[in-house]
């Protein structure tokens, strides 16, 4: 009887364990959910975010990848959703880098962007 307790047990931890590990990442390799901390104004999309800080979220609509960037601050917060594509990347991403351009009016166009840990890069 103990025996079967302890088995019980311990197949609910790896159950959990493996609950939790895979929770992060949806099937495209990349979080459903991502803070972000712009640094400056930025070009997203249509959109001259200001800098500050954003949750960002990975959607989609139909078989469009969507992101959309909320800034999380009190009063009126800016929203921006832009299309992205995934690229795969050939292993799991170390650290958070994005990538940016300039554009004719000199404003910082967010190019693309690998948040740590997922397996897929958000190409604008």
């Amino acid at each position: 009887m103990r025996f079967l307790k302890t088995v019980a047990v311990a197949a609910l931890c790896v159950l959990t364990l493996a609950t939790l590990a895979s929770a992060g990442q949806n099937k495209f390799g990349v979080a459903d959910s991502r803070n972000l901390t712009i640094t400056a104004p930025t070009r997203v999309g249509d959109t001259l975010l200001p800098q500050g800080e954003y949750r960002i979220l990975h959607t989609m609509e139909g078989q469009n990848h969507i992101m959309v960037f909320k800034q999380l601050k009190a009063g009126k917060a800016v929203e921006t959703r832009v299309q992205c594509k995934l690229v795969p990347l050939n292993k799991r991403a170390e650290k958070t880098e994005a990538s940016y351009v300039l554009n004719a009016a000199n404003e910082r166009v967010l190019r693309s962007i690998v948040f740590e840990g997922d397996t897929a890069e958000h190409v604008f």
